[in-house]
């Protein structure tokens, strides 16, 4: 990017249009007091300056403002917020100034929004992205407008992620797989997530973006031709019948194609839901709303052949974030499976706002007695949930990040009583809910009047009786056996009370081995050796160095204490290697291996992730390398593949194919005498007719793992074929 060039009144043209657009957004939501056009007219003043590239500093959060009003629904006080969403960081306003501005709710969302700046907080902490996600966390438990405005600017920030230096576009682009598309996920804003995971594939894996676009392009004809042989139709039909309607289309985004090839192991063409038919019935009474879309589903189903395997009812069964809709897949003349969705506008509403719909409901219409909102319900379990812990803020979100995407399960006790529980919940998980004594002395369960085991998992309509032995007690391997965070969290509780009598020794031997190490024992070494010890938490490493499972040589190797010079020792081991990579200026004295999680090679795209004193090198698209981006960004160094370098690297694949005679010789000829590859090992099992098999072998370039790909699928019988 060149040097921005100030230029007051062209600058001020642009703010004053966007604004007028943001009022006018405003508006159209609902008529605003005298008090809300003041208030919005004075958070712009106050985001007047300049940001050190010259730029104004409106700019950003007007478009952030933008979004929240016109994209997601939000009204005036959201306007104001993201106005001045940033003022707190990249002005010298504070927090107080706000509140004497602007009131208690817009300072208490301000601050919800802005990053952890205290630096003895970020010196004691394991990661700082960590504790800025914990902070979100708890202040969108008080406030929902903190994590509505904290996407829209996750979003603004990823449509403008090409001024970033390459790191940090991995490093922002991690950070928002990590937390931000769940989120928005959980709280069913289809439209932010859709476009968050577009963007986030963009820059993490562009080759095979470019690739699924450029198929998806081609198929634009297609499209052309299926409004004629469908589309058209479709609203004859709705017309005929009286229906107030509105049609929408579209072609499956280019990252939703990605994950069903990655996940169903199928070729783009195989992708059944490439193309969908949205069909939102309008003035629909809500008592009418069932009976009217199954009428439109027997039309559509009547005239176009459906595949009984992809029906989805949504609309008796609606998911657990309120989504309800008909789903089905039909055959168009063109021989071209349509996915066709049929909803309501209220339904639409929701499919597209989620549980925020509720939530922008209830504050649009203050003056009206409705209940909690889904949004506010959930806000409320995870606040409980975060007052109950003391994890760390790294297993906090993560176990907090896991949940969002979980599905539930209906169960039922002995007397009928119905209990909902996340999917994969098993016997253990069911005793903890109903009650924590149930839970500690379970020793098993009658499932629909059959015994099974503690680790037995649920299923949706189990009727579940809890047996018990109070001379059971929890065991740590009853960790493995549960999996919602109030049974493992019970576990935890109880084997720590067990353990508690250890801890005051062990913290002894700890302060004794960092005295004669010299070493402070201070919050960040010890995160540090809890990390490399792999100890989950604090009891269990003190437990450990009572026990003496943990040595005082351990705890010299953590901190490099355990040889003489430790510092010299790297350098002079290292400073004449040459890596296969070209390094940041600070890092390329660091050794460097290839990460064994994603095995890249030559021609893929890389980052450095630093790890016990080496650089561990990942593909971009690393769910690995994303998850420590997104967590510790201090670790992320740039890295290239150096020009020029002959290298033979150990990667993988997998290959699917119909059982044949002599398909083991036809993949071997194939790549050892056409294509010259060294195979390091090939395992083939055959069952039931399907060969499944995983090949093993050196490779100079990613062409050449591609070109292996290719000519092992053009073998016959050959189903799938992909790098793992």
């Amino acid at each position: 990017m060149g040097e921005y060039i100030i230029d007051e009144a062209r600058e001020e043209r642009e703010i004053q249009a966007k604004f007028d657009e943001l009022m006018a957004a405003c508006r159209a939501l609902k008529p605003l007091t005298p008090e809300e056009e003041a208030q919005v007219t004075r958070a712009k003043a106050h985001a007047g300056t300049r940001r050190k590239s010259g730029e104004p500093y409106i700019f950003h959060p007007l478009a952030v403002a933008l979004i929240a009003v016109e994209e997601v629904g939000l009204g005036p006080i959201a306007a104001v917020c993201a106005l001045l969403h940033d003022v707190v960081e990249d002005t010298e306003i504070t927090v107080d100034e706000l509140r004497m501005l602007f009131g208690d709710r817009v300072a208490t969302i301000v601050d919800g929004v802005t990053k952890i700046t205290d630096v003895m907080v970020m010196q004691q902490a394991e990661s700082k992205q960590a504790e800025n996600y914990r902070k979100i966390l708890l202040s969108m438990c008080n406030d929902a407008y903190v994590i509505f405005l904290k996407l829209c600017d996750r979003l603004h920030n990823m449509r403008t992620l090409d001024s970033m230096r390459d790191t940090k576009k991995l490093i922002i682009a991690s950070e928002t797989s990590y937390l931000y598309i769940p989120l928005a996920h959980r709280l069913g804003l289809y439209a932010i997530k859709t476009e968050l995971e577009e963007l986030v594939m963009r820059y993490t894996n562009p080759e095979k973006y470019a690739e699924i676009a450029a198929k998806i392009a081609a198929k634009s004809p297609t499209a052309e031709r299926l409004r004629e042989c469908i589309y058209q139709p479709v609203k004859e039909m709705l017309n005929a019948a009286g229906y107030q309607y509105t049609v929408k289309t579209r072609i499956k985004s280019v990252y939703s194609c990605w994950k069903k090839i990655e996940n169903k192991h199928v070729d783009f063409d195989e992708i059944y839901d490439l193309f969908a038919m949205r069909i939102v019935l309008h003035g629909v009474p809500r008592e009418h709303e069932k009976e009217e879309c199954f009428k439109v589903y027997a039309l559509i189903t009547g005239k176009f052949p459906p595949n009984p395997t992809r029906f989805r009812d949504w609309i008796n069964h609606p998911k657990n974030n309120g989504y309800e809709s008909l789903q089905t897949t039909v055959m168009t003349p063109e021989g071209v499976w349509v996915e066709v969705q049929i909803r309501t506008e209220r339904m639409d509403t929701i499919a597209e706002k989620g549980m925020a719909a509720h939530f922008l409901y209830k504050e649009a219409h203050p003056e009206e007695q409705v209940e909690n909102s889904p949004v506010e319900e959930w806000l409320q379990q995870i606040r409980t949930s975060l007052e109950q812990s003391d994890k760390s803020a790294l297993d906090l979100v993560e176990e907090f990040k896991e949940s969002l995407y979980t599905k539930e399960i209906y169960l039922f006790t002995p007397k009928g009583e119905n209990v909902v529980l996340p999917s994969r919940s098993t016997v253990l998980d069911f005793a903890f809910a109903i009650h924590s004594d149930l839970g500690i002395h379970c020793i098993g369960a009658k499932v629909n009047a059959r015994p099974v085991a503690i680790g037995y998992r649920l299923h949706t309509g189990d009727q579940v009786q809890v047996l018990t032995s109070r001379k059971t007690l929890p065991q740590p391997d009853w960790l493995d056996q549960c999996h919602t965070p109030r049974a493992k969290e019970a576990i935890k509780d109880f084997l720590r009370q067990q353990k508690k009598e250890y801890v005051a020794e062990g913290q002894r031997r700890l302060a004794t081995y960092m005295a004669k190490m010299r070493l402070k024992d201070n919050p960040q070494n010890f995160g540090q050796l809890k990390r490399f010890l792999n100890r989950k938490s604090e009891v269990d490493l003190y437990y450990d160095l009572a026990v003496g499972a943990i040595t005082e040589r351990q705890v010299a190797e953590c901190f490099g204490k355990a040889r003489p010079e430790p510092q010299m020792f790297f350098l002079d081991r290292y400073k004449d290697v040459t890596t296969p990579f070209l390094l940041d200026k600070e890092y390329e004295n660091y050794p460097t291996e290839t990460a064994q999680c994603c095995k890249p090679v030559p021609g893929d795209q890389v980052v450095g992730i630093v790890e016990d004193g080496k650089i561990m090198v990942h593909r971009t698209n690393c769910q690995v390398a994303m998850d420590e981006m997104a967590n510790h960004e201090n670790h992320t160094v740039r890295a290239k593949w150096r020009p020029g370098e002959q290298l033979s690297l150990l990667t993988g694949i997998s290959l699917t194919a119909i059982d044949k005679k002599g398909l083991l010789q036809e993949i071997t000829r194939h790549i050892s005498d056409e294509l010259d590859l060294n195979m390091r090992a090939i395992t083939l099992e055959a069952s039931e007719g399907v060969a499944r098999g995983i090949i093993m072998l050196y490779v100079g370039d990613v062409e050449s793992i591609n070109g292996l790909i290719e000519k092992l699928k053009a073998i016959d019988g050959v189903e799938d074929v992909h790098r793992i």
